[in-house]
């Protein structure tokens, strides 16, 4: 990370000045909190997390966490997205509803600006939850100071975040159910399981590379890995796997068999997919 990227991340939360950062639980909103508070101080930087079926419980931990470790300034909410029914219909922009309840949620508790996590790598892929912060004038500092991942990974080192730096990307768990199911919290906790599982299965340690997606489909049960992860599992443990995750499965999913395919980012969108 150079001095000159920092700085000019700096100069943009600075000229903000105070502000709420949504703070979802993954390695760019918290390393954005961690230089939000390092730049504007713990009465300069609110941090609100919001809590939620569609988040990991360990996300949040891990906020609350840092938060303790830090000193900072921070508000855990309830978005209420579950009570929004554009939102449960999980039509293809799901997200727009997501952050909408979100960005207003965080308006409910403080006036200040907000600004997310969002990179320049999130450009070029379709993230309707852009125009919901568009709407509520949600600014992006990575992006105005011209942050990719990488750079938001070599931040977190820079600024002794340890392990967040190579946490694998996350998106929320209502991002694994194929467009048009309905997002049910029973269907979010089974998705949470069986990658559990999954990732218990290949090992610990921490890798960014690592991608583990349990998508639920019209046609069935389709884990999705990175080609380490992939050609790690054998016929015979993803068999295991397999029989795991069934007796997992609750009513009201599709009922098929489990199937190991390799990560395609977004694939959950592809609607009556069999592949």
């Amino acid at each position: 990370m150079s001095a000159a990227s920092r700085d000019q991340l700096g100069a943009v939360l600075g000229e903000i000045g105070p502000l709420a950062v949504a703070v979802s639980g993954g390695v760019d909103s918290l390393t954005l909190a961690a230089m939000a508070h390092r730049v504007l101080g713990r009465e300069g930087a609110l941090m609100v997390h919001a809590a939620s079926p569609a988040v990991p419980g360990e996300a949040t931990e891990r906020v609350r966490a840092e938060a303790d470790r830090s000193g900072w300034s921070l508000r855990v909410v309830e978005a209420g997205e579950f009570a929004d029914p554009n939102y449960r219909a999980n039509p293809v922009n799901r997200c727009f509803f997501c952050k909408t309840n979100l960005y207003g949620t965080i308006r409910s508790v403080t006036d200040r600006p907000m600004v997310s996590g969002a990179n320049l790598d999130d450009l070029g892929e379709y993230r309707p939850g852009l125009d919901a912060a568009r709407e509520y004038g949600v600014r992006h500092p990575y992006i105005e100071a011209g942050f990719d991942k990488a750079a938001v990974r070599a931040l977190a080192r820079d600024l002794g975040l340890g392990a967040v730096s190579d946490l694998p990307a996350a998106p929320c768990l209502s991002s694994r159910v194929e467009t048009g199911i309905r997002i049910e919290p029973e269907t979010l906790a089974f998705i949470h399981r069986v990658e559990t599982l999954v990732g218990a299965a290949l090992g610990t340690g921490m890798d960014p590379r690592r991608a583990v997606r349990c998508r639920v489909r019209a046609a069935g049960i389709v884990v999705e890995l990175d080609p380490n992860s992939l050609e790690r599992l054998d016929a015979g443990a993803r068999a295991v796997l397999a029989a795991r995750i069934g007796a997992e499965h609750p009513a009201g999913l599709p009922d098929a068999p489990v199937r190991f395919m390799p990560y395609r980012t977004g694939s959950a969108f592809l609607t009556g997919s069999a592949s």
